[in-house]
């Protein structure tokens, strides 16, 4: 069967799950809307939570940019699932023992401040939709390619499935297409990496493969690696760091602590029974994230030496354009892939040099999803890698979108500017709040940055740079009051932006950053999508400023804070 019915199949009855799914979980309460009603297992929100976290990001363009950047890229492995550490230990527990349904409501008690909850909806709406657009971006080069259709028809058919299992359903709903999406998406990313480890090593665990010895040769793999990438006068993969070791740790540390304060991932732990419940989520979420993680560094050093291999078949040859494979011309013809023939004479020339590479255009964001057809793997393999590719972009938009209606619906309209409404109309608000979200998010989807993976890096820096802070003082500071916590918010997210577009066009500066100079103005050679984590200290350092030279938190609200922190049952010791 010729790959495009093949794919056509797949994808379609991967929809029908998904519809189906929303169909028999349809949300009939607001709390089934917000949180699927408290009532999920452990196991089966951690498998949600999985796939609410591993987006187009994590299944398409994470391992493309590993591809290019090397070990510079293992930021993104360490800070992605270093930050479900801090949420399992510091946050998750808490929050749902406070028993609310969002953070912006969390924070509006805890500051016994409307004014707190609308300024974290804000910062919430800018970080959401911030993330959204990188899982735009992946359905439209997903449907692009395989089902080969214009990118905006794709991205609408994206908008249309998500409408159906997000609006219908809300978080029920989207709980139990989640755990669908999940199985898929990991098989279809684990299945081809398994094909190509042994087609270049003989070892079926890609894990394995990665540090061992290709195929009939005494050369590691890594090692044959850097000998090719080298020679085209490109940096060494295994120790090219990104742009300096203090830029390396600091974005790290944004992407861990914005993991951390995601309101789409921290709202998935109000959907367990119990507080005990919440870190145990957490804990399945990181197992089930580490199925993926542990083999993107493989599917990322196996998809560039294959890419290397078709460019140059042989040491000094360079491939003739005429003779271009078939998934070359078929990702030609989607704009991701570009060639210029600058002298002539009819070879493709990739090299490292801006005025001879003839490879004018290589998105990265393509590798993950050309990779098997480069390696020639069966149609189902390829047909498979895109729904799998689908079901991560598809996942995580539906649970930013239910984010960013519920801070719409249950914190701007219920909790500031109609208390009364009933339960009826708060849940119709939030189904419209839902579509206006995904009609916007569709919007900007149509015109993407240039890779998924760099946008939703700059929305965990939004995120880290004002949600975690007021999150963390909420929890474990008594002393940090409204104004603080305001000012603090305030503070670490106009930072962070005035750093980023004082260096526009945000994607922009990640590509020059990675291809050409340091700018000489960034602070301490910081790059843009990494100065979450210098915003987080702002907001933590102008919150502690202002709380202590203004009124301390009421009594009540202090003794609420202790309370959050003590396990239900523990008594107070008494003397006798």
């Amino acid at each position: 069967m010729e790959l495009q019915t093949l794919t056509f199949i797949v994808v379609s009855m991967t929809f029908m799950v998904y519809i189906g799914i929303a169909i028999w979980a349809r949300a009939g309460s607001t709390s089934e809307f917000y949180v699927a009603g408290g009532g999920v297992n452990p196991v089966a929100n951690g498998m949600a939570t999985a796939a609410d976290w591993m987006s187009a990001a994590s299944f398409i363009s994470m391992a493309g940019l590993i591809a290019f950047m090397g070990y510079g890229g293992s930021i993104f492995l360490m800070g992605w699932t270093g930050g479900y550490v801090l949420l399992a230990l510091l946050l998750a527990p808490y929050l749902r023992k406070y028993g609310k349904f969002t953070v912006p409501e969390f924070i509006g008690d805890r500051f016994y401040s409307k004014t707190a909850r609308v300024v974290a909806v804000l910062c919430l709406i800018i970080a959401s939709v911030t993330y959204v657009i990188g899982q735009m971006k992946g359905v439209g080069v997903a449907f692009s390619r395989f089902l080969e259709v214009d990118y905006n028809t794709g991205l609408m058919a994206g908008m249309g499935i998500v409408f159906v299992y997000a609006v219908m359903g809300g978080m029920k709903g989207i709980t139990y297409t989640q755990i669908a999406q999940y199985c898929i998406l990991i098989v279809a990313y684990t299945i081809p990496a398994i094909f190509i480890s042994l087609n270049l090593t003989g070892n079926p665990i890609p894990q394995l493969g990665l540090g061992s010895m290709m195929t009939g040769t005494e050369t590691y793999l890594l090692d044959k690696l850097d000998q090719t990438v080298t020679e085209l006068g490109f940096a060494e993969y295994t120790t090219n760091s990104r742009l300096s070791h203090l830029n390396m740790f600091v974005y790290t540390l944004s992407l861990m602590i914005g993991t951390a304060g995601l309101p789409h991932v921290i709202i998935r732990f109000f959907t367990v029974p119990k507080v005990k419940d919440a870190r145990t989520s957490a804990g399945y979420a990181l197992l089930f994230i580490a199925l993926l993680y542990t083999t993107a560094p493989a599917v990322s050093a196996m998809a560039r030496m294959n890419f290397m291999n078709t460019m140059e078949p042989a040491p000094g040859e360079y491939l003739a354009y005429e003779d271009r494979p078939s998934w070359f011309k078929k990702w030609e013809t989607t704009g991701l892939l570009g060639f210029e023939d600058k002298n002539g004479d009819g070879l493709i020339q990739y090299t490292s040099n801006a005025e001879t590479n003839e490879m004018v255009k290589v998105d990265r964001d393509i590798m993950v999803l050309a990779n098997p057809e480069i390696a020639q793997l069966p149609n189902w393999v390829i047909a498979l890698v895109a729904a799998g590719g689908l079901a991560a972009a598809l996942s995580t938009a539906a649970g930013l979108l239910l984010a960013i209606a519920s801070a719409i619906s249950h914190d701007l309209l219920k909790g500031v500017f109609k208390p009364d409404i009933s339960e009826a109309n708060e849940l119709m608000a939030s189904r419209l709040a839902m579509a206006g979200a995904i009609a916007v998010a569709g919007y900007l989807g149509f015109n993407p940055p240039d890779f998924a993976a760099g946008t939703v890096a700059l929305a965990f820096g939004l995120a880290a740079s004002s949600i975690f802070p007021a999150l963390m003082m909420g929890i474990f500071s008594t002393r940090i009051n409204k104004e603080g916590a305001i000012a603090g918010m305030l503070a670490g997210i106009t930072v962070t932006l005035l750093y980023v577009f004082q260096h526009t066009g945000i994607m922009f500066v990640a590509e020059t950053a990675f291809l050409g100079d340091l700018p000489p103005n960034w602070f301490f050679g910081i790059e843009p999508n990494a100065f979450g984590a210098v915003g987080a200290v702002v907001n933590f350092g102008v919150a502690y400023l202002v709380a202590s030279m203004t009124k301390a938190p009421p009594e009540d609200v202090q003794e609420l804070v202790e309370s959050i922190r003590v396990p239900i049952g523990a008594g107070k010791a008494v003397d006798h």
